[in-house]
């Protein structure tokens, strides 16, 4: 199983004085050092942590999986393709909100995201979607073309007791439903030190996709650390 790092926030400490440090790259490199299996960016269309030079020289300089977030928007699309990463995540996204709030609404945008995954792929980029644990999303997902989905596991962090459980379970029958389906699956959101060896053990389950918590413990022991004791967690 892969970890992505997410190195969003990292820029978003650079951004809170408009400064160049820390810097993405910088992180990247020590993260894969710690032993991370890819690198992550979110390039939002406000701009608001990671910047497209960042982009540009994590495409240059990155040894490991590049794996770029973005919405299925023409702008973006024109990114990829003109940087063309190891693979494309499709999230949506809303200028208010502080984080990515849930999984793609596949139902109501199915044209769009149809369309989006084509231009991609037509260019050689592999596409995951960000969808919430759900059979309808799977199927949908297979059917307008992804190479892969990221299962949304913000709700089983979220959650405690019983309910964790429950939703625990619904990403675990979400994993199998698109495994059996020919998709590869990862998962990521909200998965921390506390909760991520119960999804690192679903069979089926490519890899995991995480930012905030490493990120976080990043700024208290180092990068290569906290990414080294994430592995370990997934390891079991």
């Amino acid at each position: 199983m892969i970890l992505g790092v997410n190195v969003d926030h990292v820029a978003t400490l650079r951004e809170a004085r408009k400064g160049i440090e820390p810097d993405p790259l910088m992180a990247a490199t020590l993260a894969i050092l710690g032993g991370a299996d890819g690198i992550t960016l979110h390039l939002r269309e406000d701009r608001r942590h990671i910047k497209d030079r960042d982009l540009k020289l994590l495409r240059e300089m990155v040894p490991v999986e590049l794996n770029l977030e973005m919405a299925a928007t023409d702008e973006m699309i024109s990114i990829a393709l003109s940087t063309k990463p190891d693979m494309v995540t499709l999230v949506p996204e809303k200028r208010q909100e502080l984080t990515t709030e849930g999984g793609l609404d596949l139902a109501d945008r199915k044209t769009a995201i149809s369309e989006a995954i084509k231009k991609l792929r037509d260019s050689g980029i592999p596409v995951s979607l960000f969808i919430d644990p759900l059979s309808m999303d799977v199927d949908i997902s297979g059917k307008i073309g992804a190479d892969m989905v990221e299962l949304h596991t913000g709700y089983y962090a979220n959650a405690k007791g019983e309910k964790q459980r429950e939703e625990f379970l619904r990403v675990k029958d979400a994993a199998k439903i698109a495994e059996q389906s020919g998709l590869k699956v990862n998962a990521g959101h909200g998965l921390n030190y506390s909760n991520v060896t119960a999804i690192a053990g679903i069979n089926g389950i490519r890899g995991l996709y995480i930012g905030h918590s490493i990120v976080s413990r990043a700024v208290l022991v180092g990068m290569e650390r906290a990414v080294r004791e994430m592995k370990g967690l997934m390891k079991g």
